[in-house]
């Protein structure tokens, strides 16, 4: 990412391609095996094999293996968690590769010049952050390392940091965790053959999407609150030093 100091360079054409191609990207819209899935984030970034952790034989005397992913299973402590953290590095390398890509075509110039109007009254942060909000969508690492580096590099301030980070923690990778699990219970029938829930796949998306706008609002209302004390506090301590001083 370029630096912050440095004059914004002008917005073409190929800036607002590459911007729509980052959303595409990082949005899980092309998510298949079909030959579109190479450009989809999470079908590019691929899966660890799986490994057997136990053999069992049936009552017909058919040997089955039980089977886990890369981390395994019963794992706990330190080892366990160094472990899981090592199968997020590909995710963030893979990430921060392809936002540094992006970023040499205008991709944030163009996000930055769309999006400030927008998620500056909805949320208070810039408009570069938008390429960190739609791949949170998709993957809590890839959103995290690219929020992480936008802080790093000053594009965020610690608050707006803070905000974003609510935003993303409130139904983190919403759309690929409620399709890969929560949608399934749209097509639970009752014992009549009704469908067990009436409400739409599109609502419930739509209203997980209007909650984290109302996370990270709270958050900023919070924010506001504790901020302005702690203000006040700090000016009331500079005083008393004075009077004591003097």
């Amino acid at each position: 990412m370029s630096d912050p100091n440095t004059p914004e360079r002008k917005v073409t054409i190929g800036s607002y391609l590459a911007l729509a191609f980052a959303i595409v990207f990082f949005s899980g819209l092309l998510q298949s095996n079909e030959w579109y899935g190479v450009f989809d984030f999470t079908t590019l970034n691929g899966s660890f094999g799986q490994v057997a952790h136990s053999v069992s034989e049936t009552s017909d005397g058919v040997v089955e293996a039980a089977k886990t992913t890369f981390r395994g299973v019963g794992g706990s402590g330190a080892r366990d968690g160094f472990i899981f953290a090592l199968t997020l590095i590909p995710t963030v390398m893979f990430a921060l590769g392809m936002i540094n890509v992006l970023e040499h075509y205008g991709a944030l110039d163009a996000a930055r010049k769309l999006l400030s109007p927008l998620l500056r009254p909805l949320m208070g942060i810039p408009g570069n952050s938008g390429l960190a909000l739609i791949a949170s969508l998709q993957s809590t690492d890839a959103g995290a390392a690219m929020t992480r580096q936008l802080k790093d590099e000053g594009h965020l301030t610690k608050r707006e940091t803070d905000v974003f980070t609510m935003f993303q923690f409130t139904a983190g990778a919403a759309i690929v965790n409620f399709f890969s699990s929560g949608a399934v219970l749209f097509t639970l029938t009752m014992m009549d053959g009704s469908l067990a829930v009436t409400s739409s796949i599109g609502l419930a998306v739509a209203v997980m999407f209007l909650f984290k706008f109302v996370g990270a609002n709270l958050f900023r209302l919070y924010l506001n609150i504790t901020e302005g004390k702690e203000d006040k506090n700090q000016n009331d301590n500079d005083t008393s030093t004075k009077q004591e001083m003097a």
